[in-house]
């Protein structure tokens, strides 16, 4: 064929794509990543948290041995952006800091000068494993491919703008959409191997442009087998679809994901995959480590426990099949997970001093409008009346006199110890049908089953206790293969027992910092604490979530307006209800109080900001 005539009909082809375009994306529609807008701040802060920026950077990448997108990090940083236009050309990097901030991920600008190529709670692992169990090795130059995966700080470090500053609240509830962004890298992947021209720079990137055919076959083949365990997973969510809630920016269905991931997708049993039917928000974790129970639904004792099941649940290795190779043998870093749990926990709580290590934030007047303390100091009056028989005394406000200060640490009866006499607050657990908030979370817990195979010794049905044991196991082969001693296993347990409970409740915590959580309610279904202290029928019944601006006068995040690619939470949707928790004058489940006048909720909001 003449040249003139190939180069005529791929002209026609192009002006074909071009012509069909609408059409074409129609097709591709359910494969479209929604993702807001991001517009960098002009200027980022950190506020004073008691946790030195040396020590936060460290924690911001510190590797847990998790490899929560099943492919090594030099393979992450060589991925581009799931987009097909222009075409012909190489599109944005996946692991562009702009784009990733699209899907809610804060750029680490810590220490000025130095920022760290990934995002808060991104971090490389050492060496990782393919598929098949095997070392992942580079077909080229056959070096150890390393791992990537989220830390504990991907979910649990903050942030929101207010007039084009940043302000990063560290131990706060992210504000990201972790499936819409496991979305856009399986996207990346499929493009990778199918879209015309990029593999072929894939390749260049990983192999070198020296690499040879057969090397280029050998790196295809590592990504047919990454594309077979997405499309596996994405069966699996298929199959359950019906039954699940969409998570949407800020809150993620945790323990059931972390379920999945042991008891399906570790173990290789499909009947053990749930829906994502109870989401929730992220929640903060500054005091966390000295409450007597953690998680909403208080269902959890032990922290390694609760730290080894975060790490197991975003994709640490975990071997529960193959007998030869160590039942229970993970790629999780209990040693890591541990210094973790120390920065956060700092020294004991006291009367003198309340809670040491990570502390929560206070309100920021050289970014946000000052706090008007007259008016506070009438929302102190209030909070007595309303809020202190659950939630504790403040544990310090500028809005208190000063012999009120750290009162929650005087009164005994709120406390309780650990195995080695340290204090604990014992957090009260309120009974659904007292509160009357969603009740999805804690049932969930409650009535899972799972199946697990008689050589791992774990006991088969409910899966908190399962879910426990598992965890405990894997905590146990770490401190075998690390010759651990006993009072040092004790010591990185907490000294507390793995005590696992799957009560009809949730749990009520001191209210510090809470004016930088938003969203509210334990699933993220109230936007704002001005409609948090509104009768129900006043609250939005649907909203968007995504964006970052704070409103410094209801607090939250700004909400009224529709967000483009934002997600839309419908509070009728089972998982996602507004109710309980309700200042009203109609009696009834979940009304905890009287409904509060205007200037009553104003004065309990502006004390709500100094704590």
């Amino acid at each position: 064929m003449p040249r003139k005539t190939i180069v005529i009909i791929g002209l026609l082809i192009v002006a074909g794509v071009f012509y069909f375009k609408d059409d074409i994306e129609t097709v591709v529609s359910g494969f479209r990543v929604r993702a807001v807008d991001y517009q960098p701040p002009a200027k980022t802060v950190w506020l004073d948290q008691n946790v030195s920026t040396e020590r936060l950077r460290w924690f911001y990448h510190a590797d847990q041995g998790t490899r929560t997108f099943l492919i090594p990090h030099e393979w992450f940083m060589a991925l581009e952006q799931p987009t097909v236009w222009p075409l012909f050309t190489a599109a944005s990097r996946l692991s562009d800091t702009d784009y990733l901030g699209r899907f809610g991920f804060i750029p680490d600008t810590v220490i000025p000068g130095k920022p760290d190529p990934l995002p808060i709670g991104f971090a490389q692992g050492g060496p990782m494993l393919d598929a098949n169990g095997a070392p992942w090795r580079n077909p080229h130059s056959k070096a150890n491919m390393t791992g990537i995966g989220l830390t504990c700080a991907a979910c649990h470090t903050g942030s929101f703008t207010y007039r084009g500053t940043e302000v990063v609240v560290d131990g706060g509830p992210a504000n990201t959409n972790l499936f819409e962004f496991q979305k856009s890298v399986g996207l990346s992947l499929l493009l990778t191997r199918f879209w015309p021209g990029r593999f072929s720079r894939f390749a260049d990137e990983i192999l070198g442009k020296d690499a040879s055919v057969d090397e280029r076959m050998a790196l295809r083949g590592q990504l047919d087998l990454v594309l077979k365990q997405y499309a596996e997973i994405n069966a699996l969510e298929n199959k359950v679809a019906a039954n699940s809630v969409e998570e949407g920016y800020a809150r993620l269905d945790a323990l059931n994901r972390i379920g999945n991931q042991v008891f399906a997708l570790d173990l290789k049993n499909p009947n053990n995959y749930a829906s994502h039917s109870a989401p929730v928000h992220f929640p903060r974790i500054w005091n966390a480590p000295w409450f007597s129970w953690v998680q909403y639904d208080g269902s959890i004792m032990q922290p390694m426990v609760r730290n080894a099941g975060e790490a197991l649940g975003v994709s640490a290795d975990l071997n529960l099949l193959d007998e030869y190779k160590g039942l229970f043998k993970s790629s999780a870093r209990i040693d890591v997970l541990h210094e973790m749990e120390r920065m956060i926990a700092g020294d004991p709580p006291s009367e003198d001093k309340g809670f040491g290590g990570l502390v929560s934030p206070k309100w920021p007047e050289n970014v946000l409008p000052p706090i008007n303390m007259d008016l506070a100091k009438k929302g102190a009056e209030l909070y007595k009346t309303h809020c202190q028989e659950c939630h504790r005394p403040a544990i310090d406000s500028k809005a208190l006199p000063a012999s009120e200060a750290y009162a929650l640490f005087k009164n005994k009866a709120w406390w309780t110890k650990n195995d080695a006499g340290q204090p604990l607050l014992d957090v009260e657990l309120v009974p659904i049908s007292h509160i009357g908030t969603d009740p999805a979370q804690a049932e969930g817990l409650a009535n899972r089953t799972v199946e697990t195979p008689a050589n791992l010794k774990i006991k088969d049905g409910a899966f908190g206790p399962a879910l426990g044991e598992l965890v405990e196991k894997t905590v146990g082969y770490w401190y075998a293969q690390n010759k651990t001693p006993p009072e040092d296993q004790q010591r990185i347990n907490g000294y507390r027992p793995n005590k696992i409970q799957a009560p009809l409740a949730y749990k009520v915590r001191p209210l510090n910092g809470i004016w930088a959580t938003p969203p509210y309610l334990h699933n993220g279904s109230v936007p704002t604490i001005y409609a948090l202290l509104s009768p129900v029928k006043d609250r939005p019944k649907t909203f968007y979530l995504g964006s970052r601006e704070y409103d410094a006068k209801d607090l939250g995040y700004v909400w009224k307006d529709k967000i483009r690619n934002g997600f839309l939470l419908d509070t009728s949707k089972r998982g996602n209800s507004n109710a309980g928790h309700e200042f009203s004058n109609e009696k009834r489940p979940g009304v905890i109080g009287p409904e509060l006048k205007e200037d009553e909720r104003r004065a309990l909001i502006e004390f709500i900001k100094t704590l």
